[in-house]
């Protein structure tokens, strides 16, 4: 008898940025790596004779989990990669499905009626992994094999195993990151054993991204947005400041608008459900000739702080210095704003020089924006 670990992938940028990932090969967060930690104690106690992966970094970074404590060679196939969703990909989930919420919600509730053009359907997904994955069982009797995949991808394979339909969320919901599944394979059969195992993980490992809902964010209007983008800033400046003394709206509008004007989609508002979150203002030109990006402004109104939605407004400025070429993103921090310097900290931000001025000194912070590493 064959047995045949299901393994999801640890949480990739996609995965915490809310962004539709499919095969756009991105990198795995901080909480990611620490799930592959935890994962990996798990295989020292349940070691496994053969390792097959995706060949998207995420999923293969992941397998090294069970790799690592018997020295094994890690096997990859692109069929087991995430379903190809076309257009959608790297877009984020708030703007999808606002633009096209009818499309959204068949993607998410009606999967085996999707279709769009440009991208694989789930059932195109289930024939390659299924087949894939039946020819490694096939070809390996009475081993034990680990298989790193995809949300989108193991539910379609454990769907073709259990018969359980792709609509049947309930009963067949996505693998949370790292999750196990197994399966047994005998005489050409498939048996499921259990499903969504994660109780490797400690209660801090688990993401807890779905509590918040998915902003979208539009463009900058030069004609209709001024007012706001000033009180925006003045209300940044205060909770900064303790005052809006020094504060200088016209200053700082004519920067915004010269940054939408010399690329437009560096200055974003941001809604959730209609109402108005909060805005981004990225200068293009700051930083370009060292390879970093600059955030003048990232703002968030008071209720919607410590609530989980920054990460979103950062992951559009990662995503602007992605697409410009930039391996880096810096900012200027109030050292008196303890919110905002426990964010960018949290998010991986890190000082690189303090400037003392009459209202407090002013930190200038930097993230490195490295992709995807080799798996080692």
């Amino acid at each position: 008898m064959t047995e045949i670990y299901l393994i999801r992938h640890a949480q990739a940028e996609g995965n915490r940025y809310r962004m539709m990932q499919g095969q756009w090969d991105g990198d795995v967060t901080d909480l990611g790596r620490w799930q592959i930690e935890e994962l990996a104690l798990r295989f020292r106690e349940e070691p496994v004779d053969l390792v097959w992966s995706s060949d998207l970094f995420r999923a293969r970074l992941t397998a090294t989990a069970a790799t690592r404590w018997q020295q094994l060679p890690l096997h990859t196939d692109e069929a087991l990669r995430e379903i190809n969703i076309g257009p959608w990909e790297t877009l984020f989930f708030g703007n999808v499905c606002h633009d096209e919420p009818e499309s959204a919600r068949i993607f998410m509730f009606d999967s085996e009626h999707w279709v769009h053009e440009g991208a694989e359907t789930y059932g195109q997904v289930a024939d390659r992994a299924y087949a894939c994955m039946e020819r490694i069982a096939r070809e390996n009797p009475g081993k034990r094999i680990a298989l790193f995949s995809h949300g989108v991808t193991l539910r379609c394979i454990m769907s073709r195993v259990t018969g359980i339909g792709l609509n049947d969320t309930e009963h067949l919901p996505i693998c949370r990151n790292t999750a196990v599944s197994k399966l047994t394979y005998e005489n050409g059969v498939f048996t499921p054993v259990f499903y969504n195992d994660d109780s490797h993980l400690s209660e801090g490992s688990r993401a807890h991204w779905s509590l918040t809902g998915d902003l979208r964010h539009v463009r900058f209007d030069p004609d209709a947005d001024r007012e706001y983008y000033v009180r925006c800033y003045a209300d940044a400046w205060q909770t900064a400041h303790g005052s809006l003394a020094g504060f200088q709206a016209e200053v700082y509008l004519d920067a915004a608008l010269r940054h939408h004007a010399a690329r437009p989609g560096s200055v974003l508002r941001f809604y959730r459900q209609g109402e108005p979150v909060g805005l981004l203002d990225m200068d293009p030109g700051r930083g370009a000739h060292a390879g970093y990006g600059w955030i003048s402004l990232l703002y968030l109104h008071p209720e919607y702080r410590n609530q989980g939605y920054g990460i979103q407004l950062l992951a559009r400025a990662y995503e602007l210095c992605r697409l410009s070429g930039r391996r880096s993103l810096r900012l200027h921090v109030a050292d008196a704003n303890a919110m905002a310097l426990a964010f960018y900290r949290r998010e991986g931000f890190r000082e690189l020089s303090r400037e003392h001025r009459g209202q407090g000194d002013l930190l200038l912070m930097e993230k490195k924006l490295g992709g995807p590493r080799d798996v080692r």
